[in-house]
């Protein structure tokens, strides 16, 4: 095992020096910005057209006089109810002319301004129209209507009130269980999407070697079970370098932000350190996991259209494992919880979540051996296939299993 452990890292060495030292390697690292430079642009030219059309939105009052003060003020108080954005589009009253529908017509038809719905007529029998599918603003006039009316009828001025409620926070909803399957739902995207990622690196990592025959000189010198281990802990040293470079930054945008305003999102109930010192934990064996299979695939395929066949299905099963997990997320101590975190492709996103709602830690202790026990399984699977497929080093299927030697490996 040290013997093998240490050709590993000489592997790992060399693979972690040949990814880094190249040019290639900084677009590899700033590819976040490429992936998020499109939708933002998209999403700020969506948004400013979204303003733009809310500016000119408005809704229509045609009255005047008390009718149109108590409009005004019934549309202030009724407003105050609506979160921000939520809110109908701006108020406007005109002082109706003689023929009220022909100017409502004429005001629908102006093009300066985009009216979603006009009122007009006595406040007890209104007349509203409206643009469809703008209903929703037709009956908002139609209780600014109501409201107006009533205030007149009871003799009260709109802006006054008849009770006076105490009005009392509820307390501080961290650490309540919406927060904490918040926090592990947070951690299972978070690992989810660098090991989606970053892992997916490593299916093309031997395609060099195969072409230019230097895996057979390797294969020869060192056993492959330390070739795919190296290879593999070579990626992940780039991972890390990727998750610190982008880490960095982040915690330097994160300064300019309100002192604790991330962390005190955070209600995990193992406690944040430890918790982020888990999640760290699972996202190591969630890459080993996914690295070695791709690694596997790889291994297999003598084509970049094999490869990206082969590693097709691996892509889409770990989109199911990040479904599976989510939802178990949302469901503690349930039958598929429990599945999801025995299961080795779900169980490093299942245990980060376990983290968030309970605070026993001998069940991490116990998931990341069994996780890395399946990493050490699909090592030696895809290695032994490898050699059997690939370098058609003979011994068949009892060598795949460990039941019998590999012959040495063919020159030809």
């Amino acid at each position: 095992m040290k013997g093998l452990l240490a050709q590993a890292l000489v592997i790992a060495r060399r693979d972690f020096m040949s990814i880094v030292a190249t040019p290639t390697f900084l677009l590899f690292l700033f590819a976040p910005l490429f992936m998020l430079a499109l939708p933002a642009v998209l999403g700020s030219g969506l948004a400013s057209m979204a303003n733009e059309s809310g500016d000119r939105s408005r809704i229509v009052a045609l009255a005047a006089g008390r009718d149109a003060a108590r409009l005004a003020a019934a549309d202030k108080e009724l407003r105050a109810l609506y979160r921000p954005g939520e809110a109908p589009p701006a108020l406007t009253i005109f002082p109706p002319a003689r023929d009220a529908d022909a100017q409502a017509r004429d005001i629908l038809a102006d093009t300066g301004a985009e009216t979603r719905a006009i009122l007009h007529g006595p406040l007890s029998a209104p007349r509203i129209v409206f643009v469809s599918p703008s209903q929703r603003h037709g009956l908002y006039l139609a209780e600014l209507a109501e409201a107006a009316l009533r205030s007149e009828r009871a003799g009260v001025a709109t802006g006054t009130r008849l009770s006076k409620p105490a009005i009392m926070a509820g307390g501080d909803a961290k650490g309540s269980p919406v927060a904490r399957k918040a926090s592990g739902f947070g951690a299972i995207f978070v690992i989810f999407f660098l090991t989606l990622l970053l892992s997916s690196q490593t299916v093309g990592m031997l395609a060099e070697e195969k072409s230019n025959k230097v895996i057979e000189i390797l294969a020869a010198s060192v056993r492959l079970e330390a070739v795919f281990l190296g290879k593999l802990t070579g990626m992940f040293g780039v991972a890390i370098l990727f998750v610190g470079f982008w880490g960095l930054f982040l915690g330097a945008a994160i300064q300019f932000l309100p002192r604790g305003a991330i962390l005190s999102t955070l209600s995990p109930a193992v406690g944040v350190p430890i918790f982020l010192l888990l999640c760290g934990a699972y996202f190591t064996m969630a890459f080993m996991l996914l690295g070695a299979i791709f690694l596997g695939v790889g291994a297999q395929a003598s084509t970049m259209r094999e490869i990206q066949m082969l590693s097709l299905p691996v892509t889409i099963v770990q989109v199911a494992m990040f479904g599976m997990a989510a939802a178990a997320a949302s469901d503690p101590g349930s039958a598929l919880a429990r599945f999801t975190e025995i299961f080795p492709l779900s169980s490093p996103f299942a245990m980060a979540a376990r983290a968030s709602s309970d605070p026993a830690l001998l069940p991490h202790l116990a998931a990341l051996g069994w996780q890395l026990l399946w990493v050490s399984a699909i090592i030696f699977v895809a290695s032994r296939l490898f050699r059997v497929g690939v370098l058609k080093s003979g011994g068949g299927w009892r060598a795949v299993l460990g039941l019998a030697p590999s012959a040495p490996i063919s020159q030809g």
